[in-house]
């Protein structure tokens, strides 16, 4: 399933879930919104450590395939370099 399709089925989720909640509160409404708005603002924080912490993989398995790429290129030219040396000495 796409992350999208997840992230959307949460949010619905979650809207179904507040509105369900005023509807059948035994609270004041007054009393009611705020701790609707405090578990808002709990959801938000989790969701944005949680996207953090997924930019942050995601820059580090970036960074390592990078390096990974430079590494290999430097052996590639090193070997071709040999190669050359050894054709132009007539080694081969």
């Amino acid at each position: 399933m796409e992350s999208g399709k997840v992230l959307l089925g949460v949010l619905v989720g979650v809207a179904f879930g507040a509105a369900l909640g005023i509807l059948l509160a035994p609270e004041k409404g007054s009393v009611t919104r705020r701790q609707i708005l405090s578990k808002g603002e709990d959801f938000g924080n989790d969701l944005s450590k949680k996207l953090n912490a997924f930019i942050e993989t995601i820059s580090k398995n970036f960074d390592g395939m990078r390096h990974g790429g430079e590494e290999l290129g430097a052996k590639g030219k090193s070997k071709l370099d040999e190669i050359k040396r050894e054709l132009k000495n007539g080694i081969v």
